[in-house]
């Protein structure tokens, strides 16, 4: 079965903030299903439920009263429907089963005319314009999965349409086809590493100093990135490092053997702070890095009502000009907390600069 999260004040967050599991069908299932999602939102949707509070006015909430709805487990392809400036779009995600996914994608004609049909059925039956979630299972049949009201959500686009009037052509030299700023924080982790492994080296070299230094310097990093996340509503990272190769990692995880006590300590913090490291990204709406690194997007990230206003952006750069591409930064200066432009050509080729 899937255990779907059912809080009462749910409806004031994005979607997707809470989470939905896969679960055995039995009691016992449930309330393990129930109690991991109270977790999940208390630890690494933490930032997301913190940062929707101060930017969207979102409610406080007491994630403990959190209730869940209970629906049966069918595999297949999911799909996103609502209606924007009068028309329909349709969002696919990957099906599980296949092990070479697709990546998510939209489009104005559905696979299947009973899409539309069936999401015309619905929206005229609720009387609110909605986004209609689905089910679509190999052997062609739909479940509806939930539909939510958006009747009171701001779309851009739509206002625009409302309010312009179409000319028949126009002379220009600059074309300027796609165009977004943003506050960029510049994430170097090989860096952090490198610095942590110092550390312990001065910790071998002097045991008794302990290793405070060492877990603070992974506190105030883990610092530094909440305060970013929480000082800017859109933001960019730019990915000198974002995963280090497992060598360095490991080098880090065992520098510490010959003090086993010390290193438990170390190991279950370095392991904390992948998880925090991954919680900040999740919240960025513009990625640059090297292209083998990319953002792993469910349904509500990469076409829900919220991508209309603010879609996510992955830029990237061949991974064999990585080294040439990190000099460049910085030989510019390229600082976190700077702004960026980015422009994409009609080439659908991005240029990237400082304002």
């Amino acid at each position: 079965i899937i255990v779907r999260s059912a809080h009462p004040m749910e409806s004031a967050f994005k979607g997707g903030t809470f989470e939905s599991l896969e679960t055995y069908a039995d009691i016992a299932g449930i309330e393990y299903a129930r109690k991991k999602i109270i977790k999940n939102a208390k630890t690494n949707k933490s930032l997301s439920i913190r940062r929707q509070q101060q930017f969207n006015n979102a409610p406080q909430i007491d994630v403990d009263k959190m209730g869940v709805i209970v629906m049966p487990f069918f595999e297949g392809t999911t799909v996103m429907v609502k209606m924007l400036s009068n028309r329909w779009e349709f969002g696919y995600c990957k099906n599980r089963n296949h092990k070479v996914q697709s990546e998510p994608y939209i489009t104005d004609v559905p696979h299947d005319k009973r899409l539309l049909l069936l999401s015309e059925s619905i929206q005229d039956t609720l009387g609110f314009k909605c986004e209609i979630e689905y089910i679509i299972t190999e052997a062609g049949d739909i479940y509806v999965v939930q539909a939510k009201n958006i009747s009171a959500v701001e779309v851009l686009d739509e206002k625009i349409d409302q309010r312009s009037i179409r000319m028949d052509g126009i002379h220009r030299i600059r074309k300027r086809h796609n165009y977004r700023e943003r506050p960029v924080y510049i994430m170097n982790n090989k860096q952090f590493y490198i610095q942590i492994i110092s550390q312990c080296e001065e910790f071998i070299t002097n045991p008794s100093c302990g290793l405070d230094v060492v877990l603070a310097s992974i506190n105030a990093y883990e610092e530094e990135l909440e305060t970013f996340a929480l000082r800017h509503n859109h933001f960019a990272v730019i990915g000198f490092s974002i995963r280090e190769p497992r060598e360095l990692y490991q080098i880090v995880n065992h520098y510490l053997d010959d003090y086993p006590e010390d290193q438990k300590v170390l190991s279950k913090a370095l392991n904390n702070n992948l998880y925090k490291i991954d919680y900040f990204l999740s919240e960025a709406d513009t990625l640059l890095a090297k292209n083998r690194f990319r953002m792993n997007l469910g349904t509500h990230d990469a076409y829900g009502i919220d991508t209309v206003r603010n879609p996510i952006w992955s830029v990237f750069w061949d991974a064999d000009r990585h080294e040439q591409v990190v000099s460049q930064f910085i030989r510019l200066g390229w600082r976190s907390g700077d702004i960026i432009g980015i422009e994409i050509d009609t080439e659908e080729r991005p240029v990237v600069f400082q304002i």
